[in-house]
């Protein structure tokens, strides 16, 4: 019997321990309490939005930060693409009424309602 509790507390361990580590390689990916928001998951993710115009800031003779960008976020979900039959695609709805959509594999623009998006779409061709 202590040999079967010394093993669920070793397998406890090695579960604590695992978890740690992934944890705290996660943690690193992502820059959480990191001063440099150039690299990782967090840094990435600011680039391609700032890659897209806003459509404030098109529309504007002074160009908006990322910040207001961001905040002007209304609902952002994933969707199955059924006109593709296969795949899923991150649907960004801006407080304009206006959308995005990007491929969740590639980050790529595939759709957008704006029309400055419109020639940075792929060609359906």
């Amino acid at each position: 019997m202590k040999g079967f509790i010394l093993l669920v507390f070793a397998i406890i361990a090695a579960v604590l321990v695992v978890g740690g580590a992934v944890a705290y390689q996660v943690m690193n990916e992502v820059n959480i309490g990191a001063d440099d928001a150039d690299s990782g998951l967090v840094g990435k993710l600011i680039d391609k939005v700032s890659n897209v115009e806003s459509s404030e800031s098109s529309n504007s003779d002074s160009e908006g930060s990322i910040m207001d960008t961001v905040n002007d976020i209304v609902k952002e979900e994933v969707k199955f693409n059924a006109q593709n039959g296969e795949g899923y695609y991150r649907e960004v709805t801006y407080k304009d009424g206006g959308f995005r959509q990007f491929d969740t594999e590639t980050g790529e623009l595939i759709g957008s309602s704006y029309e400055s998006d419109q020639d940075k779409l792929p060609s359906m061709e």
